[in-house]
């Protein structure tokens, strides 16, 4: 199944691409490896913000990271123009906007993860990551991601 059946059955339709909202880039391509900005949760096309373990619950920032990864494949897909061009999705760095006592960061990076996996596959989805509780991301959002992949040469 291509990438794109797998989104369509999953009913996922990939947004358009937001410009950034600082001085940087979305994605620089180095040989075959293509990295992707930090990006950040939204709800209603606002960011979420919030802390966990303060104003949200580790299923709400599970919620929030399955959101971004459709915003990085998004990105991907300008990137490259065809999402099956990738080969594999090696790293996400995941920021978890957290209180001092939270250390549930990793099952709110999990419902990225999960997702690149649904669409990718195993082999190609399951990635390297780490996931950090950090006491703050720009606009208050709860969650950050970012992303590398390697392309197809």
């Amino acid at each position: 199944m291509s990438v794109y059946e797998k989104l369509k059955s999953l009913n996922i339709t990939l947004p358009k691409m937001d410009p950034p909202a600082a001085v940087f880039v979305p994605f620089v391509r180095t040989g075959n490896l293509l990295f992707v900005s930090g990006h950040i949760a939204k709800k209603d096309g606002n960011p979420w913000t919030g802390k966990l373990g303060v104003d949200l619950i580790t299923a709400e920032g599970k919620q929030a990271a399955r959101g971004i990864a459709v915003d990085l494949l998004a990105t991907l897909q300008a990137a490259t123009s065809d999402l099956n061009k990738v080969q594999r999705i090696v790293k996400l760095l995941v920021l978890v906007n957290s209180a001092p006592t939270f250390t549930e960061q990793h099952l709110v990076a999990n419902g990225a993860s999960e997702l690149f996996i649904e669409v990718f596959g195993r082999d190609c989805g399951a990635h390297a990551r780490s996931a950090f509780g950090v006491a703050q991301i720009p606009l208050d959002s709860c969650v950050e991601i970012e992303l590398i992949a390697e392309l197809k040469m």
